[in-house]
């Protein structure tokens, strides 16, 4: 658990970054902060290692204050994961990865070996351990950096917009990675962006900063999106954000229809009963157009498939992949309402 008990930084030339900072990251969890340029985001990142100091104020590390801790041995339990990975050029992908073990006195055998399997965690084909950062892609140079900062095991890790220099396609492949590995490994982490989008993909909360370092709100990604502090938040959040709230929307139970022929449209499936595309009438090609939904999804993807189906219908799929049925818009439009419906559990939020 990370705590910060009334943080404020205020540089020499007067500059507020951070302003009597109240927040805590528990452990195991995402906590990401977003907000717009000159909000102190990266700031507030770096007092956690103490690469910037507070001015006023505590940090609080599994209840012990930062201040009272050698920099050195505190940094030693964070992973710090930076934009374009911050890899050492004359290193080669697996050399950068177990720097770290190997200065805390690992035998270097057992580092390469503990280096390749989080290579291959990250993604990456041990093919590409003898390479050298420059003969890797961004994405992939990323992925190295996250293997690097999970090396020595920390318990804390530190990421400062580390998806933001790739392509958006890759960038999406490496959030899903970075969900997967969480899942498994359970970090305490900070995660800096300034991508609503991202933030609330990855955050089990998301904290949102006003310019001059403010707390705006503290809240889980659902209830950011349904129910924003004040204008400001709703603003930054955007204007569609009532939709990208139904991604927190638990679909339940949707009226499900098991046949496969909608008027001149046929749901194509193989042979285990796997979704393979529509056809239409006198048509040979199959129509790839449409998302599934998985059957314990979530409103805005069952929305979402019916929206771009173009029989109408969206296709809803159970765990294994198979067709569990189909349900139009109007339907899950009528679930919204009944959702909307439903009394809600107020918001945490701050305001200073």
């Amino acid at each position: 658990m990370i705590r910060f008990e009334h943080v404020t930084k205020r540089f020499a030339d007067g500059t507020v970054a951070v302003d009597a900072l109240d927040l805590e990251a528990p452990t195991g969890k995402i906590t990401v902060l977003v907000g717009p340029s000159g909000c102190g985001k990266t700031t507030t990142l770096r007092m956690v290692n103490r690469m910037i100091e507070p001015s006023a104020g505590r940090i609080l590390l599994d209840d012990r204050d930062t201040a009272d801790m050698k920099a050195s041995d505190l940094r030693r339990g964070i992973g710090y994961v930076i934009q374009q990975a911050g890899l050492f050029p004359h290193r080669t992908a697996l050399d950068n990865v177990i720097t770290v073990p190997v200065l805390l006195g690992q035998r270097r055998r057992a580092a390469r070996a503990r280096g390749l399997e989080l290579l291959e965690r990250v993604g990456l084909s041990p093919a590409l351990a003898d390479k050298y950062p420059a003969q890797l892609s961004g994405g992939q140079q990323q992925r190295v950096g996250v293997a690097r900062a999970l090396a020595a095991d920390p318990p804390v890790m530190l990421m400062d917009e580390p998806f933001s220099a790739v392509d958006p396609v890759v960038r999406g492949q490496l959030q899903d990675e970075f969900l997967r590995l969480q899942a498994d490994l359970g970090k305490t982490i900070v995660f800096v962006t300034h991508d609503i989008d991202e933030a609330i993909k990855l955050g089990d909360q998301v904290a949102v900063l006003r310019t001059g370092g403010v707390l705006a709100q503290l809240a889980t990604p659902g209830d950011l999106l349904s129910r924003p502090a004040d204008s400001f938040v709703a603003e930054f959040v955007g204007r569609d954000r009532g939709y990208r709230a139904l991604g927190f929307a638990p679909a339940g139970a949707l009226p499900l229809s098991p046949g496969t022929t909608v008027g001149e449209w046929t749901l194509e499936l193989d042979d285990a009963t796997r979704p393979l595309g529509w056809r239409r009438a006198g048509e040979s090609q199959l129509s790839l157009g449409g998302t599934l939904a998985p059957v314990d999804g979530t409103l805005r993807e069952a929305l979402d498939a019916a929206l771009s189906s173009p029989s109408g219908r969206g296709v809803v799929i159970n765990t294994d992949g198979t067709f569990a049925g189909t349900v139009t818009a109007a339907e899950v439009l009528e679930k919204i309402e009944v959702s909307a419906s439903t009394p809600q559990h107020p918001s945490s939020s701050a305001d200073a």
